[in-house]
């Protein structure tokens, strides 16, 4: 039986195929017009490299897991459905409002985000619910019939509906999605209680409003890929990538698409997770460089957690768990290009189409691919992209010539400059993410992952101070192996707001149960065995006053139903869990205040088969015969450079830079004072230093 990882990419579409714990790698070019075609194209390569028709290797795919970008996507290039939002009078400015936030209080020209929903298309209606849950004035069905009438004139294609603590009492906003439907049918709606059961108030609402502007791309997407792929001879569920770490149906994601978002990043953290814990590298600074975008995301630990809370993503709030990655438009189709006297990169990206110059499909300003290409790092003498084309050189002088000529330099120095824009621009990256942590960078190892990343990791790695950098093999296709690492899962929280001290256990029990009931039906649907289920119940607390709360797990079980955690004693459990943790994470306690509760959180999931990871360095170490030797500029002007095949490099293989190592699908870049190593997974460990007697 076969399992297949897919992830799509503003240039690639990537997919590893586990067999037999062997693992397949393929890319091919992503196909904007319909992305699910370009995964149907990768699919019928797979199965011709495994000597089948489409249907029979179809038919033997135990699974296929995806993660899309096309939520993100669609919040990148604004063009999600026409949405309109009906909330409670007097909050028809809450996602203008942002709870005050600024990304950037420095800076005077920074304004607000595109608006998802303009302020003609936010309506309200007369209704209160109380904190308690009580109602304080009852819903006037009227002025919702009178407001689905004017979003109806006004065109809209989903609408989100955000009453004031409905997560407590949802009454009124049920009615409201009743009478939606009755007066908008056809049109999509999204309705907070069921999207994010939690306050407050701005979170709730723009989570709600991302995923009705994403929601109808998102699921027709699904609707396509899952339609070819029955009519391929797919009859299995397919599993998409969650941004929280974990993949589950397409029938839950239809429930809130704005969960995958950043699915794809959220994979690679995933696998590297994997990967680090096999190579006993717990703490990883996790970089991800493909063709449109820079990923950057930490592992401390071993493990990657999703955070609930103020996710900040696309400059919008989604309130769901989420694995933290930051990205910077930073990738191999990052265009470079003049602008006041200076040379920029990003974040403009030429995509799959026309794609880098160097492709050769009607690209025509520079870009990062086409500077590797002119400092000798990439070459047109070698295969591209698994060999599914060569590189050009057509072109790309000229267009550096033309950027240089804006600044005073020639081609070469244009070529020079974008590489080493773009290198200030990522490292940049990692010490604000890192800063933002209190992490120092020296004391993690990198992990670099992507078409791209491995080709500027040990640069990177030198200026931050890092010693050491894993590439693994898989490293083109990262987050399509992370997908087959992720375990099914559903992670969701409910609000319950009291003192830790005087906690209602039977109303613990009932949100718990709630949750337990929800996650049970899904993986059943999956086809999953209910009692193989691991439940983590967990708990949001916080001290009086602060705006944010820690979560921790107060107890876990194998199967949903084992809850006799919840006892007369769990207050006192959970206040000394939530001080330890602040202490942790703050740094100090509140000696003699008593903790809230906010919320309640299960997090449930399944174990299935990962792909094999390991480490180790068994096999005796000998220096690797360069295949040829090119002019390549390392940083340090153009000398001549040892070029490596990665298929004769066997487990001790060991290359002193500067080196450039041609793997199928990635080129990794030994720079001078540093070497590289095979282990004996046929993974690459780079060290600075020389390399070790043979």
């Amino acid at each position: 039986m076969y399992r297949v990882g897919i992830d799509i990419g503003g240039t690639f579409t990537d997919f590893a195929l586990l067999k037999n714990g062997e693992v397949v790698l393929h890319k091919n070019l992503s196909t904007p017009d319909d992305r699910s075609r370009g995964v149907m194209e990768g699919l019928e390569v797979l199965a011709a490299k495994e000597g089948l028709a489409l249907a029979a290797f179809l038919e033997r795919c135990d699974a296929i897991v995806h993660g899309t970008t096309v939520a993100d996507n669609t919040l990148i290039e604004m063009d999600g459905a026409v949405t309109g939002l009906i909330t409670t009078e007097g909050f028809r400015d809450e996602m203008e409002y942002r709870r005050g936030f600024k990304e950037d209080i420095w800076d005077v020209r920074l304004g607000p985000p595109p608006p998802i929903v303009p302020r003609r298309r936010r309506l309200t209606v007369p209704e209160r619910i109380l904190f308690d849950g009580s109602v304080h004035r009852e819903l006037d069905e009227a002025a919702v019939r009178e407001a689905c009438r004017r979003l109806r004139r006004q065109g809209v294609e989903s609408v989100a509906i955000s009453l004031i603590f409905s997560f407590v009492n949802p009454t009124h906003e049920r009615r409201v999605a009743e009478i939606a439907a009755e007066e908008l049918p056809g049109v999509a709606l999204s309705v907070s209680h069921r999207v994010l059961a939690r306050g407050p108030e701005y979170d709730r609402t723009s989570t709600t409003v991302v995923n009705a502007y994403v929601a109808p791309r998102v699921t027709a997407y699904l609707e396509r890929l899952v339609t070819r792929l029955r009519a391929g001879g797919y009859a299995k569920r397919l599993m998409v990538m969650q941004a929280s770490g974990g993949v589950m149906t397409r029938d839950y994601i239809a429930g809130a698409p704005v969960r995958v978002l950043a699915s794809g990043p959220a994979a690679g953290v995933v696998g590297s997770a994997h990967a680090g814990r096999a190579k006993a590298c717990p703490d990883l600074l996790c970089v991800d460089m493909g063709g449109t975008s820079y990923d950057i995301s930490l592992v401390l630990g071993g493990f990657a957690p999703a955070e609930a809370g103020w996710n900040m993503y696309h400059r919008y709030l989604i309130g769901m768990p989420m694995i933290q990655v930051e990205t910077l438009g930073a990738g191999g189709g990052s265009i470079c290009h003049a602008e006041g006297g200076s040379l920029r990169v990003g974040p403009e990206s030429a995509g799959s189409q026309p794609g880098p110059i160097c492709y050769g499909r009607g690209g025509t300003r520079p870009t990062v691919t086409d500077a590797l290409l002119m400092l000798g790092i990439l070459s047109t003498e070698t295969r591209f992209a698994g060999g599914s084309f060569s590189l050009t050189k057509n072109g790309v002088e000229d267009a550096f010539a033309a950027v240089g000529a804006q600044l005073g330099y020639s081609a070469q120095e244009a070529a020079f400059d974008c590489w080493r824009v773009v290198n200030a621009n990522m490292s940049n990256g990692v010490r604000r993410t890192t800063a933002g942590k209190g992490i120092d960078p020296k004391d993690l190892v990198m992990l670099a992952y992507g078409g791209n990343g491995p080709a500027f990791a040990c640069i990177q790695a030198e200026e931050l101070g890092i010693s050491r950098v894993l590439v693994p093999k898989a490293s083109p296709t990262f987050s399509a192996l992370g997908t087959l690492v992720a375990d099914p899962s559903i992670d969701e929280e409910r609000a319950y707001a009291a003192s830790a001290g005087a906690l209602d256990l039977a109303k613990l029990d009932a949100l718990w149960g709630e949750l337990a009931s929800r996650a049970a039906d899904h993986f059943a649907d999956a086809g999953f065995d209910v009692a193989a289920v691991d439940a983590a119940y967990q708990l949001k607390l916080r001290y009086p006053g602060q705006n944010w709360s820690l979560t921790f797990d107060v107890g876990s079980a194998s199967g949903l139903d084992d809850r006799s955690f919840i006892d007369p004693g769990l207050g006192r459990r959970a206040i000394a869990l939530f001080n330890a943790r602040h202490m942790a994470e703050y740094g100090h306690i509140r000696e003699g205040e008593l903790p809230e509760t906010t919320g309640v959180r299960l997090t449930a999931s399944v174990r299935t088969p990962n792909p094999p990871a390991r480490g180790g360095f068994a096999a005796a170490r000998h220096n690797a015969k360069p295949a040829s030797t090119r002019q390549a500029n390392l940083g340090k002007g153009f000398v001549p450079t040892p070029v490596h095949r990665g298929a004769d490099l066997a487990p001790g293989a060991q290359v002193s830079g500067p080196a450039i190592i041609e793997e199928t699908f990635t080129t990794i870049v030994v720079y001078p004072g540093w070497r590289g190593v095979v282990d004996d997974a046929g993974d690459y460990e780079l060290r600075r230093g020389s390399v070790e007697p043979g």
